[in-house]
């Protein structure tokens, strides 16, 4: 049932207030004609305030995307260090989205949005992921790790300066300091000034593509909630990231031991799984949050909790980078909370549905 939106002055106490319609049953139960006004109930803006103050939907979404991803990520690389290969991980990992993917469609009735609009929108989202860690499976191979994940990091600023540019999106004063502070944050988890000089060759170009590719992605993941469904969006993902096993597997060395034991790709499953679900979350705190603020609390956050982790596990204190990474990402993070949240859900379009 859609929402009945009326407004009247109330002169004695001086506020406005909104009218919600209710289900019939609760109005003309004696049998008599149903009053329209009979089922409409009152709630002030007050109340409306304090309620949606109180739960933003996108904080909830964009909170949990860090805890999966910051436990994704202090345990990512178990796999890979035990003799299982980074191709065959991301294998494992495109298989992991699919078991979300048929969950959030099945609560959705299996409804997939199939005009230009969704699939358009749809493939880019999910080839500009996947195509972004393939690419960086080459950097990391052609250039030194230390200076390349520190570069993919700023990612977010990518999608922030396309949401203010291209979508309108606006922030207060708490919300620019958090961003700030996110993007200072971001390449102080990666960076390492002890390596060796390192020329600025093909890795480079690389890395700055990986940025860009997921920092588009972003801006059209929040993009595409505007005009379609965030199942639809997940499917597509979903879709891309299995188009891509093919590229995959060919670019693993199968000449190489491999390990296919539990401690291999089954512990592959265990972690990339936490990875899928994150990116579902993902989706759903841009359906309901700005970009503007989702992409750099998501992506200063994750990391955050994976220093905590690996800092725990190991018993040690990070150098002096990482711990200003880590003050750094609290302080943003609990700027972006506190900000006072005006976001909506979007209105999806109907178009070619």
């Amino acid at each position: 049932m859609k929402q009945t939106h009326l407004a009247e002055e109330d002169t004695d106490e001086k506020h406005i207030e909104h009218w919600h319609c209710v289900p019939h049953d609760r109005a003309g139960s004696m049998g008599g004609p149903v009053n329209p006004a009979d089922t409409l109930e009152k709630r002030t803006l007050p109340e409306q305030a304090a309620t949606g103050a109180a739960r933003p939907p996108w904080l909830g979404y964009a909170l949990a995307t860090a805890l999966l991803w910051g436990v994704w990520g202090a345990f990512a690389g178990l796999p890979t260090q035990n003799g299982f290969p980074e191709t065959l991980v991301y294998v494992v990992w495109a298989l992991t989205m699919v078991p979300p993917a048929l969950f959030v469609l099945a609560r959705s009735g299996w409804r997939v949005r199939r005009d230009r609009t969704a699939v358009g929108y749809g493939l880019a989202i999910g080839l500009l992921g996947a195509g972004g860690q393939m690419v960086l499976f080459y950097a990391v191979k052609a250039g030194p790790a230390y200076l390349i994940f520190p570069l993919i990091s700023l990612s977010p600023v990518i999608t922030i300066v396309l949401s203010l540019l291209f979508l309108h999106e606006r922030t207060g004063r708490m919300g620019v300091a958090g961003i700030v502070l996110a993007v200072c944050a971001l390449p102080l988890f990666d960076f390492n000034p002890g390596g060796a000089p390192q020329q600025y060759g093909l890795w480079f170009v690389l890395a700055i593509g990986v940025l860009v590719a997921w920092g588009l992605q972003a801006y059209f993941i929040k993009l595409a909630n505007t005009r379609m469904d965030a199942e639809s969006i997940f499917f597509y993902m979903t879709a891309s990231a299995l188009l891509c096993i093919p590229v995959a597997l060919a670019m693993t060395d199968f000449s190489q031991p491999i390990n296919y034991g539990p401690s291999g790709p089954l512990l592959a499953a265990a972690t990339q799984v936490l990875n899928a679900i994150g990116a579902l979350t993902l989706v759903y705190a841009f359906r309901h949050g700005k970009a503007l603020t989702v992409s750099p609390l998501v992506n200063a956050g994750a990391p955050l909790l994976t220093t905590v982790i690996a800092m725990a596990l190991a018993g040690a204190v990070p150098g002096g980078y990482r711990l200003a990474g880590i003050g750094l990402a609290l302080a943003a993070a609990l700027f972006l909370a506190l900000q006072a949240d005006d976001s909506v859900a979007p209105a999806e379009s109907t178009e070619g549905a």
